[in-house]
């Protein structure tokens, strides 16, 4: 097969192909994608073109040629790893959440019984807490805190019935007055 002349001068080192050739035909498991990685880097050292070992293995060229450079760049324990990904940006800030439980410890809205993650979700944004937020978002700052607003028990409970279960699991006299 013809080379391209980005990869021309692609020769896998010895060690590194023979652990290569080791890692296919040894009896260790490993997913699809690092048998890919293992086949592609082996096609590539045989002077295949990128399109050509990207057809054999069944991957994209963009894949291929990733491959090929990370080799060159790092050697082989780069080339057959993932590159670190980064992690998403937070959606809401501390103060932003603290603003949403504490919005959810407050009473619900006029004429609603109780708050549901659909509910905090928009009285967030009606609210200017956040610019937008979305259900799972509201969901996920709510399990944080260990909030339910929208199941009857929970512990969010308006003034007027604070009680705590008594160690038999009674109710026990109110807290305050």
């Amino acid at each position: 097969m013809p080379t391209t002349a980005r990869f021309a001068g692609l020769k896998l080192a010895e060690d590194d192909r023979a652990s290569l050739k080791k890692m296919l035909t040894g009896r260790t498991s490993m997913s699809a994608r690092a048998w890919r990685r293992v086949r592609t880097l082996l096609l590539l050292d045989r002077g295949y073109t990128v399109t050509a070992a990207a057809e054999a293995v069944g991957s994209y060229r963009r894949e291929t040629a990733r491959i090929g450079k990370r080799y060159l760049a790092r050697g082989l324990a780069h080339a057959l790893s993932d590159d670190p990904r980064p992690k998403p940006t937070p959606l809401l800030d501390s103060t932003q959440e603290a603003a949403v439980v504490a919005m959810v410890c407050g009473p619900p809205p006029e004429g609603r019984a109780r708050w549901s993650v659909r509910l905090v979700a928009t009285e967030a944004v009606k609210r200017g807490i956040a610019p937008q937020l979305g259900r799972e978002t509201a969901r996920i700052a709510l399990a944080d805190h260990g909030l339910k607003p929208w199941r009857e028990k929970n512990v969010v409970r308006a003034d007027d019935q604070r009680r705590v279960r008594g160690s038999h699991g009674g109710r026990a006299p109110a807290l305050r007055p």
